[in-house]
């Protein structure tokens, strides 16, 4: 714990950047105090130290990004999913949910499930095979065989066996022992699986099978359409099959005496053991025979699967195979039973299906009962109990890309009620008509954790959908999505210029403002429009009210200096005054009060301005438009923020800021950002006519800063065009430079309790102002108390007040009260508006507003302002507008997201760079607590969707598909083990079907195969050490099994082991028993025959 003192006074400090502005670097050890002699003292114990912070990834939610494999444990019920970047998602129960990334990044091409061994091996494009540990919350990597000359194709590993096929482009089929993770010296080379007088290659091996009827039988699938049965004991080719179309899959009939083969020409092949000369039945499913006879050409059946069923028709399924006539065909997955075909249509390509089955052996009847389809774009069950193949219901938030993600926000620490309230709206919206089974993936065991509060991830989309999501205890849970786009008339091409617009995706939401308590919600979209909805558990019928804003430069505004600069001077459109008098109020009507000169005015969108019956949930009351001006679409909202208390919204863009009433739905402020300062810029920069210049009246001391290094760079909102195009930064410390730089954009606004002059004595409502100079305008307000005047009298904007600045895009504002605690904004309770009327309980607004000191006392002394830019932070006291810490985050990079967050029951800022580095930072002395170099920005997706919230916790759209999880926070980090979901449970392995004495005599010696005495060391040699390298994982079997969960967790897996072999071995003393009193009766009974038998004659018999 850390103490720190700072002497104020009531007066300006001296240059509170000069001196530190360049020096303090990112590593610098604490934020730069300014000094001032004073009489007052502010005592601020710091308890958070750098132990409290320790960054990690928690969970990843969403559909794997570009899937390339799967793979499913039938005893365990896991689900594993391969991807493009080499990652691995591994699935059970929801809760139950895994990422691991292979460090290469090569792509996953095949995944192979240890079954029910809690191991998972992996085929990845760079040719190396992992074995994944998956008997620890966190899966690790044991064993890594990188193969050097030949490039993997294709594996299988029999069940039971610890000995893996690999098959290789150039044909040759090698065997890796699992448990060392060692090549075999036993190699099928491919000219000896194919015949000597072959004189063409076969091709790479696409298929690898061992016999239903004979384990020591391995079925060899060439490219070329090729096929070997290899005795692996005699070291020969049982049979050889030469078709002349290319081999897809392979899929064998439990008894081994079939198997079917899909091609490249849209057909399937059944061939029988007996007779290989040609197959028994080769079928067209989808190819039709045309006019002349012929067959049509159809497209390759990739996959098939040929499974038994007890009671029924064996099932025959496969993906593709169309004919290539139909064109604009989606993706098909096709199901014959029997006689009947049924062909399911998906939204998606298909990259892979596997069929799931009761049993684990390939040589017992498989009874399959669903089929796991993995597309290009989401993951799909069918249910095949059911005649019409219904889908399960995913439980895994597998949609969250159904449209892309184009913004993000986090709220941890909700109020408890909001989720349920949420759910029970959403839930109404469900769709129907799945399977009535439980989801068949259903493995791993998770439990909700000790320490979980209500969190809520909200997601907007580009077709201006909004997802509210619970994100409590690292799970993800769909809650109620909200339609935005249903508040406008649908747009027709035919519009004039408001079908200009140059984005496809009108609606596309950019930014969301969500207020917990009071369940107001704002929505910012694409087409400069704003959406002011509130929260009822009724339906309604209601009018959206419509307000037209114009924040644009008007080109009278325009200077001109010198023939090569244009300088766009702003302007108040509505207005020339600075004071926000009445008249800056405007009818709700579109369109009402225009000026002459802005008659050529369009909106981009049509709102529905007619009473509609609107359900329960979110309901829109108000939305906001900046209309085309002069042939100009709007220019794109930068900033937002609301507030339910004072019932006030502040936007603003590269042109100026805009507040509105949303209570008495009229315009409060619309002004240009030159015009906000009114006498007090800070870079007197020229006014309309080029002849005056605007002087400094305000006397701040505070900006005296030292202009020539001052960032004064413009238009560099995060959300400005240049950014989304170019990180690259062309800094300008020279101040002419502004006068040539186009706009000054508003980039953050945040209203609050505080001061908006220095001799303030009390704080009133004020709003926060940052701009793209780096310049914070502070704005005091007046807003009426009582609830009925409240509704009629006008709330009126004083004259900007504190003009303070500091370095680069000003980003976030946060408030300490002086002992050092979170100041919230203030908020009204919630009400619903549309509840019946109760007359014993008006409804009245009840205002809270949030002061965390214990002692009353400090609070009238003024409060701490923390803000952050692209470059710097500092700490403001209020009123006095001292500076009291200033710290250069960055010298090299920018900042694109910070956030005041609670965490450890303290408070700090919280900052991403775009270098890749996560910081964050104590407060108020902003000395560094932690700096990770974690994730170098490579699209402008994390850029956009970063978002940091309390408790230590921020997440961001890791691809157009997931969203990650991470924590910054140590307490969170020892409690992950404990949230996480276990990926492996011990099950007891079903066992094999007694086969019967018949079917074992003479069905082969399938159970006298041992593959050790084959591929051992002993027999088959070593193999060249040039071929494959050995590459040890991070830790031993043994070590990673110790590391799994603690010891409890082991001790009972060590206990339910332990009772698992006690009882095998009692079954199996019982079945010695049993077998010795069979053995003596057999014994007896011969001896008792022989005695009968052994005087008589042959011919006696």
């Amino acid at each position: 714990m850390k103490k720190f003192r700072k002497v104020l006074d009531g007066l300006t400090t001296s240059s509170p950047g000069g001196g530190t502005m360049g020096s303090p670097s990112c590593g610098s050890a604490a934020g730069t105090p300014t000094t001032a002699p004073t009489p007052k003292e502010i005592d601020v114990q710091e308890t958070l130290v750098s132990e409290n912070f320790q960054l990690c990834k928690t969970v990843r939610h969403g559909f794997p990004y570009q899937p390339t494999a799967l793979a499913f444990d039938p005893v365990q019920k896991i689900l594993a999913i391969g991807s493009r970047s080499g990652g691995v998602r591994i699935l059970g129960r929801p809760g139950v949910d895994c990422f691991c990334q292979h460090e290469s990044g090569a792509a996953v091409l095949q995944l192979q499930f240890l079954i029910n061994e809690g191991a998972l091996v992996t085929a990845c494009a760079d040719d190396t095979l992992h074995l994944w540990n998956l008997r620890q919350r966190r899966p690790a990597i044991l064993h890594s065989l990188k193969f050097n000359r030949e490039r993997i194709t294709f594996c299988h590993l029999p069940f039971q066996s610890k000995w893996l096929y690999v098959g290789t482009e150039r044909g040759n089929t090698h065997i890796v022992n699992i448990e060392s993770f060692i090549l075999s010296g036993y190699v099928i080379m491919w000219n000896k699986a194919i015949e000597l007088s072959t004189k063409t290659h076969p091709g790479p091996v696409v298929h690898l099978s061992d016999s239903p009827k004979d384990e020591g039988k391995l079925l060899i699938g060439f490219e070329s359409g090729t096929i070997v049965q290899w005795d692996l004991r005699a070291k020969k080719a049982d049979f050889r099959i030469y078709y002349d179309e290319a081999i897809h899959s392979v899929s064998w009939h439990h008894e081994g005496k079939q198997f079917m083969c899909s091609h490249s020409d849209g057909s399937l092949t059944l061939w029988n053991l007996r007779n290989t000369s040609k197959p028994v039945q080769v079928t067209f499913p989808h190819g039709k025979i045309q006019k002349d006879g012929r067959k049509e050409s159809c497209k390759p059946i990739l996959k098939v699967d040929y499974k038994t069923t007890r009671n029924s028709e064996p099932f025959v399924i496969f993906s593709g195979g169309l004919s290539y006539d139909k064109a604009g065909r989606r993706p098909t997955l096709t199901i014959m039973h029997g006689k009947a075909i049924t062909v399911l249509e998906m939204d998606y390509p298909i990259v892979e299906f596997m069929t799931l089955c009761e049993t684990p052996y390939n040589n017992e009847v498989q009874d399959p009962f669903a089929v796991v389809v993995l597309l290009e774009k989401d993951l799909i069950v069918v249910d095949l109990t059911q005649s019409n193949f219904p889908v399960f219901e995913n439980p895994y938030p597998m949609d969250i890309h159904e449209s892309p993600v184009t913004c993000t926000a986090y709220f941890a620490d909700c109020p408890p009620d909001i989720i349920p309230v949420l759910y029970s709206i959403g839930a109404k919206h469900k769709k129907t008509g799945y399977s009535q089974k439980e989801w068949p993936v259903s493995g791993g065991m998770w439990t909700l954790g000790s320490h979980t509060y209500p969190e809520i991830i909200i997601t907007g989309h580009a077709d201006g959908s909004i997802k509210f999501w619970d994100g409590s205890a690292i799970t993800l849970q769909m809650l109620y999505k909200l339609k935005t786009s249903k508040v406008f008339e649908k747009p027709k091409p035919s519009e004039g210029r408001a079908a200009e617009l140059v984005d496809e995706d009108p609606f596309a939401v950019q930014m969301v403002s969500w207020c917990p308590q009071s369940r107001i919600f704002c929505v910012v979209g694409i087409s400069a429009h704003i959406i002011l909805y509130r929260f009822s558990k009724y339906d309604a019928n209601t009018q959206i009210v419509s307000l037209e804003v114009r924040l644009q430069c008007e080109s009278e505004d325009v200077i001109s200096p010198s023939e090569n600069e244009n300088n766009p001077c702003f302007s108040e459109p509505h207005s020339g005054s600075h004071s926000p008098q009445p008249h800056h109020q405007h009818p709700a009507s579109p369109g009402g009060g225009t000026p002459e000169g802005v008659k050529d005015s369009a909106l981009c969108l049509k709102v529905k301005d007619r009473v509609a019956r609107v359900p329960p949930g979110y309901q829109a009351e108000l939305v906001i438009q900046l209309p085309w001006m002069d042939g100009e679409p709007p220019q794109q909202i930068s900033s937002l923020d609301i507030n339910s208390a004072y019932g006030l919204l502040a936007f603003g863009n590269c042109n100026g800021l805009a507040v509105v009433d949303y209570l008495q739905k009229t315009i409060l402020l619309c002004m240009s950002t030159l015009d906000l300062y009114g006498a007090a810029d800070p870079y007197q920069r020229l006014t309309r006519s080029p002849r005056r210049n605007r002087q400094s009246t305000s006397g701040l001391t505070e900006l005296s800063d030292n202009q020539q290094s001052v960032d004064m760079e413009r238009s560099k909102s995060p959300t400005s065009e240049s950014r989304e195009n170019s990180f690259s930064r062309s800094r300008s410390s020279s101040v002419s430079s502004i006068d040539r730089d186009t706009k000054e954009a508003i980039t953050t606004l945040q209203f609050g309790e505080s001061y908006g002059r220095k001799s303030d004595a009390l704080p009133t409502p004020c709003l926060w102002v940052g701009t793209s100079l780096g310049v914070i305008l502070v704005i005091p307000m007046s807003i009426p108390t009582d609830q009925d005047e409240r509704m009629e009298e006008p709330v009126t904007i004083g004259p900007s007040g504190a003009v303070l600045m500091l370095k680069g895009s000003v980003l976030r504002f946060g408030f300490l009260d002086c002992m050092g605690a979170l100041i919230q904004s203030p908020y009204e309770v919630w009400r619903d508006l549309n509840a019946p009327e109760d007359p014993d309980r008006p409804r009245k607004r009840k205002l809270v507003h949030y002061s965390p000191s214990s002692s009353q006392d400090t609070c009238g002394e003024g409060h701490l302002a923390i803000v952050c830019s692209e470059r710097q932070a500092k700490v403001f006291l209020m009123p006095s507008q001292s500076c009291l810490f200033v710290h250069n985050i960055t010298e090299s990079s920018f900042v694109l997201r910070a956030d005041v967050v609670s965490v450890c029951n303290s408070v700090c800022l919280a900052c991403f760079c775009a270098n890749g580095h996560v910081m964050t930072l104590s407060l108020p002395s902003l000395r560094p607590l932690m700096d990770v170099s974690y994730l170098p920005l490579t699209d402008m997706r994390i850029a956009r969707t970063f978002c940091f919230t309390n408790g230590g916790q921020a997440l961001y759209l890791s691809s157009p598909t997931e969203i990650q999880r991470i924590t910054y926070s140590q307490e969170m980090y020892d409690n992950l083990q404990e949230m996480l979901g276990e990926l492996f449970t011990p099950i007891e392995t079903p066992e094999a079907q007694n086969r019967g004495f018949l079917k074992g005599f003479f069905g082969g010696n399938a159970h006298t195969f041992d593959r050790e005495e084959l591929f051992g060391e002993a027999a088959a040699g070593k193999a060249s050490r040039s071929l494959a390298q050995h590459i040890p994982g991070q830790a031993g079997v043994e070590g990673m099994k110790v590391a799994a969960s603690g010891a409890v967790g082991e001790l009972a897996r060590a206990r339910i082991a332990l009772d698992e072999r006690g009882q095998r071995l009692g079954e199996l003393e019982e079945r010695t028993a049993l077998m010795m009193t069979s053995a003596e009766t057999f014994s007896k009974h011969a001896h008792e025959l022989m005695l009968k038998c052994k005087d008589k004659k042959w011919y006696q018999f």
